[in-house]
C-alpha cells in the first residue's frame, strides 16, 4: 500500500468476473506521514482511506467486468461504517462485489476484515467513463499487472 500516491491494493487475490467479486489484500504501512498527523504517538488508518481500499477494490473489479475498457469514478458512498480501529502494519482483506452496472453507472458492496472480523463496510456508487487518454489506460494497465490483474486474460 502507498498511502501518499493513493495507491490502496497490494495484490488482488480474487477475481470472479462472471461472480461480480473480487477479493483484495491491503496491507498498511508500518510508517507513512499520514499518521504524523492521524495521530500523534497514536496512529490510525483514516476512515477515509479504509473507504478508498474498499473503492478501488470495486473500482477494479469494474474494470476487469468492462475488459479494461472503462474507468470507474467513485460518484457516491452509502451507509459506511467504520466498526473498529485500523493500525499501521494491519492487513486488511477487503471483499467487493457489483451487484448493479449499466447505463454509465454501478453500485457495489465491500466489507473489509483484520484477522477475520469486519473492520468497515460501505455501499459505494460509480460513474463508469471511457479513459481519458491512452496514456492513462497504459499506465493503469501497467498498475493492474504490479497488483496480479490479470490483464491479458481481461483485455478485449
Amino acid at each position: 500500500m502507498r498511502l501518499e500516491y493513493f495507491q490502496m491494493i497490494d495484490r488482488i487475490v480474487a477475481l470472479d468476473v462472471a461472480g461480480r467479486t473480487a477479493r483484495s489484500i491491503c496491507t498498511v504501512p508500518k510508517t507513512s506521514t499520514i499518521f504524523e498527523g492521524h495521530f500523534p504517538s497514536h496512529p490510525l488508518m483514516p476512515g477515509a482511506l479504509l473507504l478508498e481500499c474498499m473503492a478501488q477494490t470495486i473500482g477494479w473489479l469494474l474494470i476487469a467486468m468492462s475488459g479494461l475498457n472503462a474507468m470507474p469514478f467513485m460518484a457516491g458512498v452509502k451507509d459506511a461504517k467504520f466498526r473498529t480501529a485500523v493500525f499501521p502494519g494491519d492487513e486488511l482483506e477487503i471483499e467487493g462485489s457489483v451487484y448493479h452496472e449499466g447505463s454509465g453507472y454501478a453500485v457495489g458492496d465491500a466489507k473489509g476484515r483484520r484477522a477475520g472480523k469486519v473492520v468497515c463496510e460501505a455501499r459505494i456508487m460509480y460513474t463508469i467513463v471511457p479513459f481519458p487518454s491512452p496514456e492513462f489506460r497504459t499506465a493503469l494497465f501497467e498498475w493492474a499487472e504490479r497488483i496480479d490483474v490479470p490483464v491479458k486474460e481481461l483485455v478485449r
